[in-house]
């Protein structure tokens, strides 16, 4: 960015107002113009919108503090994206079978998702878990239903990443316990677990116990994988769930972020050195349908997390400082009308997240409006991102918005807001009172409804929906999972817990739940009974034994 004199800003001010004043009587579209964050956006931005930008505090270079322009110097230039496919559905070795598919097409990580039944701690014998099983993602019950998940796929050259929260701690139990059963040791694994249980009051509402004793697992986690499992990521601060419950993109960020120094200060009680762990925090957004408001909001991330992590929290590592993450393009923006439209959608999203600087990207299939997404669609979502990587050109230079007038105010503009909601959360006492006080809760419910107010007043257009509408009935091929995925994961639970040595099973989930009555790290305990075949249903229920469980007073 050059630096104007006192002269050139004044000339270029009395010349804008003469181009106003030309072009007053020209026609819009509509009277105002405003991103999905109520941000007003102008017709024309110039060096007036910046005129005390600094480019070595506010930009910098790709791969040095504050990051604004990317969390490595070389980016895509030196390593491409990790492209991580979400994929979970069924009985684990559908799950299996899906994964080899993907990766024989070029994918380049795994992604978990679970069924709700495991998401939520209960055993595939619940009665809670009737008609849930398999149906969001994949069920898993045992260590052996984590053994049948990974046949084949060798844990010490892949990168995984398990979208789990409440039973977290429990799930990396298992792929440690898996990856020991291949041959390999914690520290060769790679990969990130979600983790996140702040954005689940905030928006998910996939809790179990109260934030108190969740946020001790998360630490638990953190303290023992730092020590253990160096090179995963403990926590994916997600508010990719967030801006799917009707957030904005700056409600995503500010919220993201708060959850993020609250994980930080949790940990620094602890008595963690925040170098040793903050290194193995990462971040989790979505990419929605503005394209230049969701790649401002991943710089801006950048810059705010580097600033607080080295000004608040004291962090000497530039590691500590750089925020890397996941997107996943939204869910929440496809449509059951005209399915294939998504397709559309989710290049837009995708590419935005590049631009934006993402390390690892998921691109929604255009039929999951609809459904699971079906072979096929996950490989044209996969190629999607191929095709970005491959024929676009985009990842020859970084960062290549850099310096457009536009993109530096409205990166500006998102810190500054960003900002704002940190003080409002601060003068509430922290992230978890604001959790009990409903804050987030009532800011994400009026965003969500101020935005389908004016998606049915035609304020904002969406292709297929309330414009440019077809009545052709939906042609596209349907995923169903069969009621025998229930039956048989019913099945193989009970033959599993008829085999293992329920003596050993009982011992571990006693030790556990005395060391839950303690101050001792968890995980140790919950490794120890995850090896003896103890289902995740019966380590939750010992858990539940001594923290308690969580309601939320309703807002409506």
């Amino acid at each position: 960015m050059t630096e104007l004199s006192g002269k050139e800003i004044k000339d270029l001010e009395e010349a804008k107002t003469k181009w106003e004043e030309e072009s007053y009587s020209e026609k819009e579209a509509r009277r105002s113009f405003k991103n999905l964050s109520d941000i007003e956006i102008e017709r024309l931005y110039t060096p007036l919108h910046l005129k005390d930008f600094n480019y070595m505090e506010q930009l910098g270079f790709p791969g040095q503090y504050p990051f604004t322009r990317g969390a490595y110097p070389n980016m895509y230039r030196g390593r491409l994206w990790t492209m991580r496919q979400f994929a979970g559905f069924g009985t684990a070795e559908q799950t299996n079978k899906r994964y080899k598919f993907l990766l024989e097409n070029g994918q380049t990580g795994l992604s978990v998702a679970f069924s709700l039944h495991t998401i939520y701690g209960y055993e595939a014998t619940d009665e809670r878990a009737l008609g849930e099983i398999g149906k969001e993602g994949v069920s898993i019950d045992t260590l052996k239903d984590m053994e049948i998940l990974f046949d084949g796929i060798d844990l010490s050259k892949i990168s995984t990443s398990m979208t789990i929260n409440g039973p977290a701690s429990i799930l990396l139990a298992m792929y440690i316990a898996v990856a020991e059963k291949q041959g390999h040791s914690p520290d060769q694994l790679r990969g990130t677990i979600q983790n996140d249980i702040l954005k689940e009051y905030i928006a998910q509402k996939s809790w179990i116990f109260p934030p108190e004793q969740s946020m001790r697992l998360i630490v638990d986690t953190i303290e023992y994988c730092t020590r253990y499992v160096p090179q995963w990521y403990t926590i994916s601060i997600s508010g990719y769930h967030i801006r799917e419950a009707g957030a904005t993109a700056v409600q995503e960020l500010a919220f993201t972020l708060a959850d993020g120094f609250a994980y930080v200060e949790a940990a620094m009680e602890r008595g963690l050195n925040v170098d040793d762990f903050a290194p193995r925090l990462s971040f989790f957004f979505n990419a929605h349908n503005n394209f230049f408001e969701e790649i401002c909001k991943y710089r801006a991330a950048r810059r705010i997390w580097a600033r607080h992590m080295k000004e608040k929290y004291g962090a000497k590592k530039l590691e500590s400082m750089r925020l890397r993450f996941h997107t996943q393009t939204a869910g929440v923006s496809l449509t059951a009308q005209e399915p294939e439209n998504n397709i559309v959608r989710v290049t837009l999203q995708a590419l935005a997240a590049v631009l934006g600087g993402t390390q690892s990207l998921h691109t929604n299939s255009h039929d999951e409006a609809l459904c699971l997404p079906t072979e096929k669609a996950v490989k044209i979502a996969l190629r999607t991102q191929q095709i970005i990587a491959h024929e676009s050109g985009v990842i020859d230079t970084v960062d290549p918005l850099a310096g457009s007038y536009y993109v530096e105010w409205l990166t500006n503009k998102m810190e500054e807001e960003a900002e704002k909601y940190f003080d409002k959360i601060e003068n509430l006492g922290g992230v978890i009172p604001a959790i009990k006080a409903n804050f987030f809760q009532k800011e994400i419910a009026n965003a969500s409804y101020k935005y389908q107010q004016e998606v049915e007043n035609g304020e904002r257009i969406i292709v297929g929906v309330n414009q440019f509408k077809l009545r052709e009935p939906c042609s596209v091929p349907i995923l169903k999972i069969d009621e025998e995925v229930a039956k048989k994961q019913i099945e193989r639970l009970i033959e599993v817990k008829s085999q293992r040595d329920n003596s050993a099973v009982k011992r571990a989930l006693e030790d556990l739940k005395r060391a839950a009555m303690g101050e001792e790290n968890l995980m140790p305990y919950i490794l120890k009974a995850v090896k003896t075949y103890a289902s995740i249903g019966e380590i939750i229920n010992q858990l539940k034994e001594v923290f308690g469980t969580y309601q939320e007073d309703s807002i409506f």
